[in-house]
């Protein structure tokens, strides 16, 4: 798939260029998945640029674009990787909380459903406290992609402009499945923050996102085909005021 040049968008009847666009938008999205499993096959910094050069449009509040990226591949890469690495066996920095103490219980199964499944899959048992923390340690190798990406923010902006961060980011990985490429968001480097800040040298006032490792999915890798259930839209939307139809 390639969307490089997508045709303009009419807002009239439905048309044949339409039907496809849509089509293809919605195979996008829906072939989107966190993959962990990646080819050594490189990854152009040509092609880097341009998906970040449609990620750019993504929306923001006032048109703020909050977003920092930073992307890493080779030497580059690799220097981060030991560096976060080590700390993460040290296992000084405090854990960070994704969630809070009362996780909605909707959330909370959900969770638990994602976790019995990629661990199972891994064949890591559940209370193998060993084997789960070295398989955390892989995010910070970025599954072994041939690009790793680490996003900053400014520290002093609200969540308003997190939401317009999110939306960079689905933006991005949208743009990179349209190009063939995979994609897994990784809000483990929060933790060790303070690592990346200095590996990176960025300036005082900075924050991190999250991380992002990008390449080519290893077709055959399990990890890659855990096939997550979604809830269906009568379990999380409401309609008010809409003729039937």
């Amino acid at each position: 798939m390639n969307l490089a040049d997508p045709p303009p968008f009419r807002n009239d009847a439905d048309t044949p260029t339409q039907a496809e666009a849509r089509r293809v938008m919605d195979a996008v999205v829906k072939s989107r998945t966190a993959v962990r499993a990646f080819l050594p096959r490189p990854v152009p910094r040509s092609m880097v640029m341009d998906i970040l050069d449609v990620a750019r449009f993504a929306p923001s509040n006032s048109n703020t674009q909050p977003w920092f990226v930073h992307a890493l591949q080779g030497d580059a890469k690799q220097r981060l990787t030991e560096a976060l690495m080590r700390s993460h066996e040290s296992d000084e920095l405090p854990a960070s909380r994704h969630f809070p103490s009362d996780l909605p219980p909707s959330c909370k199964d959900r969770q638990a459903d994602f976790g019995t499944r990629y661990y199972r899959t891994l064949g890591i048992d559940r209370d193998d406290a060993t084997g789960r923390y070295r398989q955390t340690g892989r995010n910070y190798r970025f599954f072994d992609a041939p690009v790793g990406l680490i996003f900053s923010i400014d520290s002093r902006l609200t969540r308003h402009s997190w939401l317009d961060f999110g939306l960079f980011l689905q933006t991005l990985m949208l743009a990179a499945r349209s190009r063939g490429l995979d994609t897994c968001p990784q809000v483990s480097f929060v933790r060790h923050e303070p690592v990346i800040l200095d590996a990176l040298q960025l300036p005082a006032g900075r924050t991190i996102a999250c991380g992002m490792s990008m390449g080519y999915a290893a077709p055959d890798a399990a990890l890659n085909r855990l096939d997550m259930p979604r809830a269906a839209v009568d379990e999380f939307a409401s309609f008010l005021g809409f003729d039937e139809g």
